[in-house]
């Protein structure tokens, strides 16, 4: 499936290629999708809890945005290494092994919240579990899209980016379960220890491809890989800094939303309505996912881009301005809506634009701009809300998206922009022909 006649052939499962149905006949895509849901209800867990453990315990922004940091940071500082690292050892084993240390750093963050220890003892040991998280990404991000056929592509990085919003709304649930339970915080993290050895057991079960990159160059050099193959396609490049200003300046709210709930709607973290504000958010996140590969799975994506960042803009501004938690919860679904079906649209445009031997050095780019910049923005802006509030921070950021909607169009770009077809890449359909990029 990787040379230009396989890459032609259209696929043979009978229904709408591009489409989720498509995507979910393949059997092992479909093993390891499962086995990743089900260990991401327990990483959304720790990731819902943990934040408003730290907002509940301190009162500070600032302190729940370190602790976003030192889990996604690490993604800024290690993913070219972690891609490099990908492309000379097995994928497979790379991957059951830092799920493992995850797991056995996550039962350490359940014993210092269980013994109360210092503040520093948690953000230690989440860098730890971000440091596993980085070096696990692109391996698992250059390995996952060949399980399915390059046409069903928007299929499959509809569900994963489905999956990941899903398992964000029952993780939070479960945990609100538990606790109403009589579960204590370090326990619900011990739960999550133990999800890790469903995506273990799918790893060990499956097959997983494993394709090099080819002619890769030596020694230090092959850390600028990745670099050299986005400066010279316009597409990849105007995505992946495109990402990086939206996840810098637009997405401040994800990680401190514990703090956003309760400045701008006066909702305690540690309350079900939070925990409920929270759910519908991720709710509208899934539905914004799923929609990229059912509902507007025949649309030109890169309207759906554009138009998505106008969505997401208007439903930003006013959720800055929503006073209490009765409209916080409509807007909320909205911007969930809007904010994964433009990430998932940009992240299978962006897919689609690379050779499968590509990935592995592309990738770790992506993850940069995207989890490794959200961190960032979140320890900037979680200082600059104790400082100027929340609403104003939250305004910019959709004023921000505004901008984004139009540098992002990818419908102004030339042909030469892009992939061409006979190496992978979409049909070129040529829109406003008579406007340059």
């Amino acid at each position: 499936m990787n040379t230009a006649a396989e890459i032609l052939i259209p696929p043979e499962h009978g229904y709408e290629p591009g489409t989720a149905r498509a995507a979910m006949s393949y059997r092992n895509f479909r093993i390891i999708f499962i086995g990743l849901a089900l260990s991401n209800v327990g990483t959304w867990m720790q990731n819902f809890t943990l934040p408003a453990y730290i907002d509940d315990r301190t009162g500070r922004p600032s302190l729940v945005g370190l602790m976003v940091f030192m889990q996604l940071g690490p993604l800024l500082v290690l993913s070219i290494p972690a891609g490099v690292l990908a492309d000379r050892v097995s994928k497979q084993k790379l991957q059951v092994s830092m799920q493992a240390l995850s797991a056995i750093f996550t039962l350490l963050v359940a014993y210092c919240i269980a013994v109360d220890a210092a503040i520093w003892t948690l953000f230690a040991s989440q860098l730890c579990i971000g440091i596993a998280n980085a070096l696990n990404a692109p391996a698992f991000q250059s390995s996952m899209p060949l399980l399915v056929h390059r046409q069903d592509l928007p299929g499959a990085i509809s569900l994963n980016s489905a999956m990941m919003n899903g398992t964000r709304v029952v993780g939070p649930v479960l945990a609100a379960l538990l606790a109403a339970a009589g579960m204590s915080v370090s326990m619900i993290f011990v739960v999550n220890s133990f999800t890790y050895l469903f995506f273990i057991a799918a790893l060990l079960y499956v097959h997983m491809p494993d394709v090099k990159s080819l002619d890769r160059p030596k020694g230090w050099r092959q850390l600028g890989t990745g670099i050299r193959t986005v400066r010279e396609r316009l597409v990849l490049r105007r995505l992946l800094f495109g990402m990086f200003l939206f996840s810098l300046f637009s997405l401040v709210f994800i990680g401190l939303f514990p703090s956003v709930s309760r400045l701008a709607f006066g909702i305690q973290s540690g309350g079900s309505t939070y925990r409920w504000l929270y759910a519908v958010w991720g709710t509208g996140a899934f539905c914004g996912a799923m929609a990229v590969g059912t509902v507007f799975a025949l649309l030109d994506r890169k309207m759906l881009i554009a138009r998505g960042f106008v969505g997401f803009a208007i439903s930003l501004g006013v959720f800055s301005q929503v006073r209490g938690p009765a409209l916080a919860f409509p807007v909320a679904f909205v911007l969930g809506f809007t904010y994964f079906m433009t990430a998932t649209a940009i992240t299978t445009t962006l897919q689609l634009n690379m050779k499968n031997t590509e990935r592995a050095t592309v990738m770790p780019l992506w993850f940069m701009v995207f989890g490794g910049t959200v961190p960032i923005g979140n320890l900037i802006f979680g200082v600059v809300i104790e400082w100027i509030g929340v609403r104003a921070v939250l305004g910019f950021g959709a004023v921000f998206a505004l901008f984004l909607a139009r540098w992002l169009d990818l419908r102004r770009l030339p042909q030469s922009a892009f992939l061409a077809e006979a190496d992978g890449g979409e049909r070129f359909t040529p829109q406003h022909a008579n406007r340059v990029a």
